[in-house]
């Protein structure tokens, strides 16, 4: 496999690989596997966006207000 790096992105590698005691190409894997794992952001904002219309009927509320009518009614 071939894959194209910047020559400053690549001397960084190669520090980092250095100074992490392994090999530039476990540091680019892991930093692969690193990318993958994380959340898909479009599918988050498309669930807060479901979310936002679900809640739209809900009327105006403040956690304050929450607070305030648990105190009152124990």
């Amino acid at each position: 496999m071939m894959i194209s790096i910047p020559d400053d992105l690549l001397a960084q590698l190669d520090a980092e690989a250095k100074a992490r005691c392994t090999s530039r190409s476990a540091l680019i894997a892991q930093a692969a596997r690193r990318e993958i794992s994380l959340p898909n952001s479009a599918r988050i904002d498309e669930l807060l966006d479901a979310a936002r219309a679900a809640l739209a009927d809900t009327g105006s509320w403040s956690a304050a207000d929450l607070v305030r009518e648990q105190r009152a009614s124990h």
